[in-house]
Formats: structure tokens, C-alpha cells, sequence
């Protein structure tokens, strides 16, 4: 198959089947959604050449009901620049984030995340958008995102790499590095620097 549809169909299956165990109490329901699950798991792995074990940790291990992961990102500008991080995983640029914690506030997340990948101490101002990964450029992947895009502002710290991070460094918006396009797509990082520009604009939602 030449396109993603069958990425979507085996998240949606996935989806209902652990939904869908979360809540069965009846012994053939229980069967049948767990054979969901693994026609789900063996899709994923055999797009994606991985093995069947490695996939059903990875994809298909998360108990209660399905809902979409949240990656939270941090948006610092100083002097009409961005502030980027070089991820050590594929050498390519993108905001500073990832996955929401449990028990920090989306505010304190972001700050947590520029922190820790950049060396600096900033403030939550404002939430920009809340957009779906499925309506933007991203390369495939195995899970449902929301993406939260925070603006922060510099109260303190120097520029410092982090456990994650190979390099820090501020970008205008024509002379942007190669993007790690899982994290963050050029669409985005141009829709930031409408902000930047107009900070009255409403946030953006998908």
C-alpha cells in the first residue's frame, strides 16, 4: 500500500480494542477485542518491518480508555529568532518539548522542557495553538498527537545542551536549519513567527 490509510486503520483498531478492554466484562467480548489487538499489532509490524514484540510494547501496551498523547513545545524568541534544539536521536532541529508529564501543568511543562534541553529558565505566556498532528506534514508514526505550542519568554540561564540535546541555537525565520519533521514541520515554524509578528492573533486549533 502506497499511502498511510493502513496507519490509521491500525491506530483506530488499537484504539478500540483497548477501549474496548478497559470495559468488557464478558468473556468473548474480552477474546475478541484482544484479537483486535493483535491483528492491530501485527499491521504495525509488518509496515513497518519491526518485530511483533518490539511493536506491542511500544504500540499496543497502554491500559484504559484510548485517548491522544500530548506533546507540549516551547516557543522563546529573543531579537526576532527562534529558539531550536539539535536532537541528539537524528541530528535535526526543532522546538524544545516532548511529552507532557503527568502532574506538571501544560504551562509547567513547557518551562520544564526549555529548562532541561536548553539550559534556560523562562515563563509561560501564552498557549498558541493546539494542532493535530494528522493535519500537518509530519512523517507517519504510531501514535495519536495533540501538539501544544507555549510562548515562553528568557528570565534566566545560558544557552546549554541537555541529556537530549547536542546544540542550542536561535534562527530567523528564512535561515531555519533541517527540522526534525517528527517534531515540528516548517508550516509550523513559520505559523510561530506570525505570532511573533502579530502577538494579538487568536491561537491557532485544528
Amino acid at each position: 500500500m502506497n499511502d498511510n490509510r493502513w496507519l490509521h486503520w491500525a491506530k483506530r483498531i488499537q484504539a478500540i480494542a483497548q477501549t474496548g478492554l478497559t470495559y468488557a466484562r464478558d468473556v468473548y467480548d474480552i477474546e475478541r477485542y484482544e484479537e483486535l489487538r493483535a491483528i492491530s499489532i501485527a499491521m504495525m509490524a509488518e509496515q513497518s518491518g519491526e518485530p511483533y514484540a518490539k511493536v506491542k510494547k511500544l504500540f499496543a501496551s497502554e491500559t484504559g480508555y484510548a485517548t491522544p498523547k500530548v506533546d507540549v513545545r516551547g516557543v522563546v524568541f529573543e531579537h526576532g529568532k527562534l529558539l531550536m534544539v539539535k536532537e541528539k536521536s537524528d541530528g535535526k532541529w526543532a522546538l524544545p518539548g516532548g511529552w507532557a508529564d503527568i502532574g506538571y501543568t501544560p504551562k509547567e511543562a513547557a518551562v520544564k522542557e526549555i529548562r532541561e534541553e536548553t539550559g534556560l529558565v523562562t515563563r509561560a505566556v501564552r498557549l498558541l495553538a493546539v494542532l493535530d498532528k494528522k493535519c500537518h506534514p509530519h512523517p507517519p508514526g504510531p501514535y495519536y498527537i495533540y501538539k501544544l505550542f507555549i510562548l515562553c519568554e528568557r528570565v534566566g540561564g545560558e544557552p546549554e545542551p541537555g541529556l537530549e540535546t547536542s546544540d542550542v541555537d536561535w534562527f530567523g525565520e528564512h535561515e531555519l536549519p533541517e527540522l526534525s519533521l517528527s517534531r515540528n514541520t516548517e508550516s509550523q515554524i513559520r505559523l510561530l513567527f506570525e505570532y511573533m509578528r502579530n502577538p494579538e492573533k487568536d491561537a491557532a486549533l485544528d
